[in-house]
């Protein structure tokens, strides 16, 4: 571990109800308050629930984010949230260029970048995702996929605003496939990122950048994945849905702080 303060997000994707949301949120932020966590947790619910879900967060460490955004400030763009949008209901952070939205809604390079300035912008935190399909894994191209969508994204980003990014390495292979990257699978490709860092924007940003692993992280393998030197917590999907699965993986980034604490 490192100096870097850890972070985990809970990815609930289109799952979930109003009653749901409340309860869940309600018992992450009871957990927050009983507890001091040596990371910084941000829950990204449906759009619909962002409201309700702050409301169960206020006055915890707990951070609210959103799962996507649009890149155009307002006007004409059915069915589209825009930054100011979502600064306006206590949003602080959001995903972009989740794997879901570029292979299945299509999102390419210029769309993500283009979004990914919105909320620089509009003061938001990014998280940015970047990973490959397991076609590209089996060819050998993992990195060059990976480096190709961040130079892509970050194209017109300075270094000052850069710092306003946290990366996730989410490979598509280990989405909702049961499958899940080793520590010896994913450590490189995050080793990678951050040099890719140091090269752009300089060894102090490499060393601030915090990359997360968000391919269907689970409780039982988050302890051995966060004791990798480059890798800075997890964007949880699926196991985000159980609070008890949820703070099971904050805890155990948690427990590798404080047993790598100087």
């Amino acid at each position: 571990m490192h100096a870097r303060v850890a972070a985990v997000g809970g990815n609930w994707k289109m799952n979930l109800d109003l009653a749901a949301c409340r309860t869940l949120a309600g018992s992450i932020a009871s957990a927050a308050r009983a507890e001091t966590f040596g990371c910084e947790i941000t829950l990204f619910p449906p759009y619909p629930y962002l409201p309700a879900v702050e409301s169960q967060l206020r006055g915890t460490s707990v951070r609210l984010g959103a799962q996507d955004l649009c890149e155009r400030p307002n006007g004409a763009m059915t069915g589209e949230v825009s930054a100011a949008m979502l600064v306006d209901v206590g949003v602080t952070t959001v995903i972009v260029g989740h794997s879901e939205r570029r292979h299945i809604r299509g999102e390419h390079d210029a769309l993500v970048a283009a979004k990914l300035d919105a909320a620089l912008s509009a003061g938001l935190q990014a998280v940015l995702c970047v990973g490959e399909r397991l076609e590209d894994r089996e060819a050998g191209r993992t990195l060059d996929v990976v480096l190709a969508q961040i130079d892509a994204a970050t194209a017109s980003i300075t270094a000052g605003r850069f710092s306003g990014i946290t990366l996730a390495y989410e490979p598509v292979w280990a989405i909702g496939t049961g499958l899940t990257a080793s520590p010896e699978d994913a450590q490189p490709v995050h080793a990678a990122l951050r040099a890719w860092t140091r090269d752009r924007f300089g060894a102090l940003a490499a060393e601030a950048l915090r990359i997360e692993y968000g391919g269907s992280v689970k409780a039982s393998l988050s302890a051995d994945l966060i004791a990798q030197p480059d890798i800075d917590g997890f964007l949880v999907g699926g196991a985000s849905l159980s609070a008890d699965e949820f703070l099971r993986i904050v805890r155990s980034v948690e427990q590798s702080s404080l047993s790598t604490a100087p």
